[in-house]
């Protein structure tokens, strides 16, 4: 068995950012990319943008190799039309993270867009 057939999958779209804080903390690169479509895109510190699994597990790697220690913030009020979800984080400390959600054929969420900082 592997670390994939053990993931929690999110049922709701509102699980994707508590594990993305626990998989932050613990290292988990493929775990943070599981978190995320195929062709999914997320927003970079230095305002570039990782495309795809491959930059996102780039990304992600690098920011773990430290191993910071991440805080969750405070779930907003998700929306949701159809099978999309605008998610959003209140971070410890001030910023929002803004993320777009989509649920998968199997009924679980994944997210398609990440922002995961901006000032507010």
């Amino acid at each position: 068995m592997t670390m994939e057939d053990v993931r929690e999958r999110a049922a709701r779209p509102e699980d994707l950012s508590r594990f993305v804080v626990e998989r932050l903390n613990a290292g988990d690169v493929e775990g943070l990319v599981a978190l995320y479509e195929p062709d999914a895109v997320l927003a970079l510190p230095d305002g570039g943008v990782a495309r795809g699994t491959d930059e996102i597990r780039r990304a992600y790697a690098a920011l773990v190799a430290d191993r910071p220690v991440f805080t969750a913030g405070k779930q907003q009020p998700t929306l949701v039309s159809g099978d999309l979800a605008l998610t959003s984080v209140r971070l410890p400390g001030g910023g929002v993270t803004v993320e777009v959600a989509r649920r998968q054929e199997d009924g679980t969420w994944l997210w398609v867009i990440d922002q995961p900082s901006l000032p507010i």
